[in-house]
């Protein structure tokens, strides 16, 4: 048997799962896995300028292909900086394997220049995270931590030394029967008999979709029609659900609308279908619960079920619909399907700009982009405003995709994240709604477009603000603090970075600035200036944020800030 180094092992593995790229920066302790990348036909070193960056770009990769996809970070810092959007991506359930570079194997445990234990860091956002700690583990390891990342939907990690990165093993040819391996979960007669029976015996059924329901929309919509059931959706779950599905009622929780959260309180049973939604205070905690999913551990942590099915969400769906009965009182989606016409009118009627008016609607903003991007544009979204916008405005067809930080929350995710849409999808249309706040945090990856020539369109939401920070703190009582951002122009940046920049601050140049930067060939920055105080309001206002926005006014009145309070009065807010 012919003998390899274990870089090559690693990099011939890597190939053999259909990796065609490694996302990372690159280090000595990495020189023995890039020289063999650089040799090697078919797979190329992405260089990124932070390898959290490299991170989320393998994860926005992996959502959008579902195949694995890969980064790396040379030893010390390099790991470190990986992290944050590995924990990104293991908790959106994306295939990923990060190659963690280590000390030299001999000085482990002596205090090494830029020594950490890359093992312990990352086990907790990983579901397999092994070190290399002699040639001969590399064949197995390489090949369970691939199987691992494909067969859980999550984040594997290989820490490799970097002198045993040169040392050789004997090298078979790699096996990953899992590529080749497809099994369907359905449940047993019993639990699916029970299921239906409580969906039968009541009288009105909302059903709550997330991400889970993936490959089960005709599935979805055979049961919605059968138990006459509105369906909300949680966000991860609206690329999915969403496409041309007349039992929609929008989504539930922060970002969501009226519509969805009363077809949800007003159930007497709710069939929850591939979906971890995590508010408790916007699911009903009284009606008879049924709930299906993949992963056993999701069942119950949301809400008291009373019958749950472990299983994939179609096959499940398949073996229950002829155990259902046809409901005839359509009343309650009725109902729902009113409140959500209703609440749409209601939100589209903001998303308006009028010439002259020197500080636009974000809303507007995303709504344009929904009229003029492609029919199979891809999205990213960083955390706070822009997520609202993308979830209430941009319409999806079963063509378009939609990512973001939506189960880690973190920022500057927005701008990575399209860099590994566009290298996975080169002839597709892929758009990033960030906010100043998140891109500025990972900025320099403006050059990393620039460098590899990647036409992604990011239109940065300018409010000069963090923006849901700052709307959290009025909700509690208190006055703003540490959430001004003092920007530059960011369209003059960007054409400083030799990107194409577009600045708009009037609403009536918007319709042609979005089509320029649309038809531009390249990597474009729209630099959108819109309003700071624009609030985006969840479906439901508890008490305590009715008292914690009266005592803000009050605070920001005896402040001297009553012009804050005066643009709040415009939200219709505190009329």
């Amino acid at each position: 048997m012919a003998k390899k180094t274990v870089s090559e092992i690693i990099v011939d593995t890597l190939m053999a799962a259909g990796v065609t790229r490694v996302y990372g920066v690159v280090g000595d302790s990495l020189n023995g896995i890039t020289d063999v990348i650089r040799a090697r036909e078919g797979i190329e070193w992405v260089h990124v300028r932070n390898e959290e960056a490299g991170a989320f770009a393998a994860g926005a990769e992996a959502h959008v292909t579902g195949s694995l996809a890969v980064c790396a970070g040379s030893c010390g810092p390099g790991n470190t900086h990986l992290l944050n959007g590995l924990y990104d991506c293991h908790r959106s359930r994306v295939p990923v394997l990060a190659l963690a570079a280590q000390i030299p194997s001999v000085e482990i445990g002596s205090q090494y220049f830029q020594e950490t234990h890359p093992e312990i860091t990352f086990k907790e956002c990983s579901a397999y995270c092994e070190l290399i700690g002699h040639p001969d583990q590399t064949v197995r390891c390489t090949e369970m931590a691939i199987q691992t990342a494909l067969t859980q939907r999550g984040v594997a990690v290989l820490v490799v030394p970097g002198d045993i990165s040169h040392q050789q093993a004997e090298a078979p040819e790699p096996r990953l029967p899992v590529l080749r391996s497809k099994a369907t979960l359905v449940p047993g007669l019993e639990d699916l008999r029970a299921a239906a029976d409580v969906l039968n015996s009541s009288g009105k059924v909302t059903i709550m979709a997330g991400a889970g329901c993936a490959q089960a929309h005709a599935e979805l919509l055979q049961v919605a029609e059968m138990l006459g059931a509105p369906v909300v959706h949680a966000l991860r779950g609206k690329e999915y659900v969403e496409p041309s599905n007349p039992y929609d009622v929008g989504m539930s929780g922060l970002l969501g609308f009226t519509s969805g959260y009363e077809a949800l309180m007003s159930a007497d049973a709710l069939l929850m279908l591939g979906t971890d939604f995590p508010y408790t205070q916007f699911l009903p905690q009284d009606a008879r619960t049924v709930q299906i999913d993949l992963r056993g551990e999701h069942i119950g942590r949301r809400a008291r079920v009373e019958v749950g099915l472990i299983g994939d969400v179609a096959a499940s769906l398949q073996a229950l619909l002829p155990l259902l009965n046809h409901k005839s009182d359509r009343r309650h989606l009725e109902r729902a399907l009113n409140n959500y016409r209703e609440a749409r009118q209601d939100l589209d009627e903001l998303a308006v700009g009028e010439a002259g008016d020197t500080s636009m609607h974000p809303q507007y903003v995303a709504r344009l982009l929904d009229e003029q991007a492609a029919e199979d544009a891809i999205f990213t979204c960083d955390v706070g405003t822009p997520t609202i916008w993308a979830a209430r405005y941009l319409r999806f067809n079963g063509q378009r995709r939609l990512i973001g930080s939506f189960n880690h929350g973190s920022m500057a995710n927005a701008m990575p994240q399209a860099l590994g849409a566009q290298l996975a999808f080169p002839g597709r249309q892929v758009i990033a709604l960030a906010g100043d706040g998140g891109f500025a945090m990972l900025m320099g990856e403006l050059l990393t477009l620039k460098q590899l020539k990647a036409p992604v369109k990011i239109v940065i939401f300018n409010n000069n603000s963090l923006a849901f920070v700052e709307l959290e703190m009025k909700a509690s009582g208190i006055l703003q603090y540490g959430t001004d951002l003092e920007n530059p122009n960011f369209a003059a940046l960007a054409e400083a970075a030799g990107i194409r920049g577009i600045r708009v601050e009037d609403p009536a140049a918007l319709p042609a600035a979005v089509a320029a930067m649309l038809a531009h060939p390249g990597p474009v920055i729209l630099d959108a200036v819109v309003k700071r105080t624009e609030l985006s309001m969840p479906p439901t206002i508890q008490k305590q944020q009715v008292l914690g926005f009266s005592l803000y006014t009050l605070k920001a009145i005896m402040s001297g800030r009553g012009d804050e309070v005066l643009e709040l009065a415009k939200t219709n807010l505190l009329r």
